[in-house]
């Protein structure tokens, strides 16, 4: 009886929201699916969620810091951009959003003493978005009178887990890009170097990340209990494996046309109307990893392919080396080739290229023009009449010689050293 009041009454909070049970059971399918569960796992999923939503009347609410380092702040934009009503919002009566650089800003020192308390009771997640400014002291990012790694530090020895929310986050980001005078480095990164190593730290790329990336995670957190679990979820690179696993062009809907030779060479020609495959326009998408094709964006409606645009990698990150950022690595992002950089000098492989060919052009013509001036160009070279190989082995040779027997003895005895019949020079041949 008691679960089924609460089920009633969970049902009533969907209702007030526009939302039905047929979309709930959905979104609790796409979660097992991100979390890589079977569909056996959908009801255990749903009863999580319930009893999250109906406990946070009790104040049993899932506690988030939210930290802005060196960002755009694009990625809280993309969060809390999701549609309403929709079933994702739902979700975000699972956290209690104790604290957003962003979002609170106008609440001043009330939101700096609650993100104290928090810190104090422990039992929550970070997530930080935007790069760590390693160079100044940390004094380019002072927040209410404190350094901005001071903060980082501070925030992520008590919390349950780190989510690194934007390629920013993972390795630094644009903000990395060289010259990178901030030295602008990850979150993971940063943390290692101070000696903050036991705390899960959760990458998710992408500039922006993806909302439905971060909702993942943080549901992931509030089904299983532990937010240790998220490391049998994580690859190498502490990336969701489920997410970034796989590469753009793994689930491109254009790699058909890839298959086939079909692509575009330039915007607003036919083949760009037919939908072919925008590799020649620098699409990075073989080379990044993610699900943004299987996935989408604005509430699943498209992403950048669709939209008729080269993916530009946004969401390749390393978080060991902040030099390999999508900015550095992808830019120009309508050329095929990235640039080379030699020292402070950018410079196009193609154009490497093309000096060199007109390098050797060149030494071919100044040849030419040597071998006029010395005379080795007129009357023609001279050239052996009979090849050494057949001249040494008359028994054996393979090219036919207009030759008189005169000549043939003449030149095996000047390219073997000693005599030979006139009979052995033949060789057979008359």
């Amino acid at each position: 009886m008691e679960n089924q009041a609460k089920i009633a009454d969970f049902d009533s909070i969907l209702e007030s929201r526009g939302v039905t049970r047929r979309d709930f059971l959905g979104l609790c399918a796409s979660i097992a699916a991100a979390a890589g569960l079977s569909q056996m796992a959908i009801p255990r999923v749903a009863q999580a969620l319930e009893e999250s939503v109906i406990g946070a009347k009790q104040g049993d609410l899932y506690p988030v810091i939210w930290i802005e380092g060196a960002s755009c702040t694009g990625c809280t934009e993309s969060f809390a951009q999701i549609e309403t009503p929709d079933v994702g919002t739902i979700v975000l009566d699972l956290i209690s959003l104790n604290y957003s650089e962003t979002l609170s800003a106008a609440a001043g020192h009330s939101v700096e003493e609650a993100k104290a308390q928090t810190i104090a009771a422990g039992n929550y997640i970070l997530v930080y978005e935007g790069a760590v400014l390693k160079a100044f002291e940390g004094n380019a990012l002072r927040v209410a009178g404190e350094v901005g790694t001071t903060a980082l530090v501070e925030a992520a020895k008590s919390a349950n887990a780190v989510v690194a929310l934007g390629s920013c986050a993972v390795n630094g980001g644009w903000c990395a890009a060289h010259p990178n005078p901030a030295q602008a480095m990850g979150v993971q990164q940063y943390l290692t170097e101070v000696g903050v190593t036991d705390v899960p730290i959760v990458n998710i790329p992408g500039c922006p990340a993806n909302p439905e990336w971060l909702m993942s995670v943080l549901v992931d957190v509030v089904v299983m209990k532990d937010a240790t679990l998220l490391l049998d979820r994580l690859n190498g690179e502490g990336k969701p494996n489920d997410i970034f696993g796989q590469t753009i062009h793994d689930n491109c809907e254009r790699r058909g046309h890839f298959e086939n030779g079909e692509f575009v060479y330039k915007f607003g020609s036919e083949e760009e109307a037919k939908g072919y495959c925008l590799y020649p326009l620098g699409c990075r998408g073989p080379q990044t990893k993610s699900n943004c094709g299987v996935v989408l964006w604005n509430n699943r409606r498209s992403w950048c392919v669709q939209a008729g645009a080269p993916c530009i990698g946004c969401c390749e990150a390393n978080p060991a080396n902040p030099c390999d950022n999508w900015v550095q690595v992808n830019t120009p992002f309508y050329k095929r080739m990235r640039d080379l950089r030699i020292g402070d000098w950018l410079v196009q492989p193609t154009v490497i290229g093309v000096g060199l060919t007109a390098i050797v052009a060149a030494c071919l013509v100044v040849h030419g023009f040597g071998m006029k001036l010395t005379g080795r160009m007129d009357g023609g070279a001279p050239f052996e009449k009979i090849r050494k190989w057949d001249a040494k082995h008359p028994e054996k040779s393979i090219g036919k010689y207009d030759l008189t027997p005169e000549e043939r003895q003449a030149l095996a005895e000047k390219d073997c050293g000693h005599a030979i019949s006139l009979d052995e020079t033949r060789g057979g041949q008359s």
